[in-house]
């Protein structure tokens, strides 16, 4: 990465992303949750409304599929196209909410730990994408999914000087399980491409460098779709 920025190459990411992979299996991060934690009936719930005109936006995630080229091609476009909008976790002032709550944005939810290597080595790459692009139609929405309490992932956002991403978090492994649910997560990190009506168009596991140009193409192509 040129000015100056923090780079790491891909194919280390690669690897790293695979060790976390197998780590988390060891760690807990597949511990089967009951949906017991954060705004967990709001996840529970169904709108078939909703379901329905994701599933009628395929196109849209074959355009997001399409953009996903270079840093960003582990990206793989939803088939179909789902609702989250009923997804829960808690707001940067720590308040439950669910996706409906950012609905009009662009969003490119990153679920991360302070445990896993690969999502700490992106994360000064999605406050970058934050800091240039971020804004009324679109947000990088990092979450962090660590158990206990906020010191870990506080203290660690303040080292690494992460100024931009808001601060959501979800600490009862609820989010996480649900996306595993849905065959989105296998490990951490994971990173979703939503719509500004909670549809998610897009999906992968694992790091990338989400502030190239690639990263910025893909968001514009959805953004603009």
């Amino acid at each position: 990465m040129s000015n100056g920025r923090w780079h790491l190459p891909t194919l280390r990411l690669i690897a790293l992303a695979a060790v976390a992979g197998v780590a988390a299996g060891a760690i807990a991060v597949y511990v089967k949750g009951d949906l017991s934690g954060n705004n967990a009936a709001v996840t529970a719930s169904v709108d078939e409304q909703a379901v329905a005109a994701c599933e009628a936006k395929t196109d849209l995630a074959k355009k997001a599929g399409d953009a996903a080229t270079g840093q960003v091609a582990a990206m793989l476009p939803a088939d179909p196209p789902q609702s989250l909008k009923n997804l829960a976790f808690n707001g940067p002032d720590g308040t439950p909410i669910t996706l409906a709550d950012l609905s009009g944005k662009v969003v490119l939810m990153n679920l991360w730990a302070t445990w896993c290597a690969p999502c700490r080595a992106e994360m000064p790459e999605l406050d970058a994408l934050q800091k240039e692009r971020g804004g009324d139609d679109f947000e990088v929405v990092a979450i962090n999914v660590d158990t206990g309490d906020d010191e870990k992932p506080k203290n660690f956002l303040a080292e690494t000087k992460i100024e931009s991403l808001g601060y959501y978090r979800e600490n009862s492994l609820a989010l996480f399980n649900d996306l595993k649910k849905r065959g989105l997560a296998l490990g951490l990190p994971v990173t979703l491409l939503i719509d500004k009506e909670g549809c998610l168009l897009a999906h992968m596991n694992g790091p990338a460098e989400w502030a190239s140009d690639d990263a910025k193409k893909l968001v514009e192509a959805v953004v603009g779709g």
